[in-house]
């Protein structure tokens, strides 16, 4: 095997006090997603928007790596073949704890950038509706999150890599979002293996070769041990 693909999802950082947003008492259910994140909620409100993402953005950097993370990282360092990490998640987590490829499709709570330009900067703890862009001075400072109707990024990158791989993991993801929650399917139309690890069974589970089911700390570590041969 040389090649591993790793999908995850804000079950990997719940256990880091991330909240996750679509399981019971996740984010969602106690803010409006339409209201928060979307190009047109920023347009109508924008200081209920960077309200709501500097309290993130504050949670992220209050937050440490967990053991998968960690085991994630070892993985990567210590396999003798490519672990890509693509990952929904907005947080850091993933590279404080050591991991070096890694892909953030719906971009990052620690960057920020310009709506009018386009160019990005690293976010300040606490964002305004005031702040300035640096480059061309308009006031459209916002989160670089791929809000709702927007393209995420690295699609092209990602399909690359899911095609050219050997196994395809999810871990931590619901199975519901698009188009991330296609990629088993067409992974496994190329005849990839692939695996889950989740707390429980995620949606479109017959896309998956093999499940492993319970919480992130306690059965990515023991994945990767398995991968690595050391039980």
């Amino acid at each position: 095997m040389d090649h591993i693909v790793i999908l995850t999802g804000a079950g990997i950082s719940a256990e880091s006090g991330l909240g996750t947003f679509r399981d019971n008492g996740g984010m969602w259910t106690k803010f409006n997603p339409a209201e928060l994140a979307s190009p047109r909620a920023f347009a109508k409100d924008p200081a209920r928007v960077h309200e709501f993402y500097n309290l993130r953005r504050t949670a992220c950097v209050e937050a440490e790596p967990n053991a998968a993370h960690l085991a994630l990282a070892k993985l990567e360092r210590d396999y003798p073949g490519r672990v890509l990490i693509v990952t929904q998640n907005v947080d850091d987590l993933h590279q404080r704890a050591g991991s070096a490829d890694v892909l953030q499709m719906h971009g990052t709570l620690l960057r920020a950038k310009c709506a009018g330009c386009g160019i990005k900067w690293k976010a300040a703890l606490i964002m305004t509706a005031d702040d300035t862009c640096p480059s061309c001075g308009a006031k459209a400072c916002r989160p670089d999150i791929v809000w709702f109707g927007e393209s995420p990024y690295h699609m092209a990158e990602i399909r690359v890599a899911i095609a050219a791989c050997d196994l395809f993991v999810v871990i931590g993801s619901s199975g519901t979002v698009y188009p991330a929650a296609g990629f088993a399917s067409t992974a496994r139309e190329c005849g990839i293996r692939t695996l889950s690890i989740n707390l429980d069974y995620p949606a479109g589970a017959s896309s998956f070769d093999e499940m492993m089911t319970g919480s992130a700390t306690r059965m990515v570590p023991r994945w990767v041990e398995q991968v690595l041969g050391v039980a």
